[in-house]
């Protein structure tokens, strides 16, 4: 009986830790998608998305993170202001490690929702394969 206690209380002192690291994990990839979503949209001018038309990014929300092998997949939305109108684009980052660093080596944007999978987003290389802690807040 005492070896289920002690179980029990080690199972509930690691469980917080576990949330919590999960928690962090998943506001750091969330903060690197924004700053991500942010900079290639000013870079580029979205000029595919909005024909050079003037814009301004409005909100950016992280739908979900996915694990595919050894691929993190992260969808979300991106609000613009284009003229007198609201635009919406959804986008596709595919983060993997390569020598121990994570670097985005997939990137789509459509005017439609989606469901991404990776064999899908793969049609979809990023040229700069940039390293993806560039893209981190340091939160401490």
């Amino acid at each position: 009986m005492k070896r289920f206690y002690f179980m029990l209380l080690g199972v509930l002192l690691l469980l917080p830790t576990s949330i919590w690291a999960q928690s962090d994990d998943f506001t750091r990839y969330e903060m690197s998608f924004k700053n991500f979503l942010t900079c290639e949209l000013t870079r580029t001018g979205a000029i595919d998305h909005f024909k050079g038309k003037s814009f301004k990014v409005t909100m950016i929300d992280l739908f979900s993170l996915q694990r595919e092998s050894d691929m993190v997949i992260i969808t979300g939305a991106v609000r613009c202001v284009v003229g007198d109108s609201h635009h919406f684009l959804y986008v596709a980052v595919g983060v993997e490690t390569i020598l121990d660093k994570e670097q985005v080596t997939y990137y789509t944007v459509r005017d439609a929702d989606f469901s991404i999978l990776a064999t899908e987003l793969m049609k979809f290389p990023y040229k700069e394969r940039c390293p993806w802690s560039r893209y981190w807040v340091d939160m401490d």
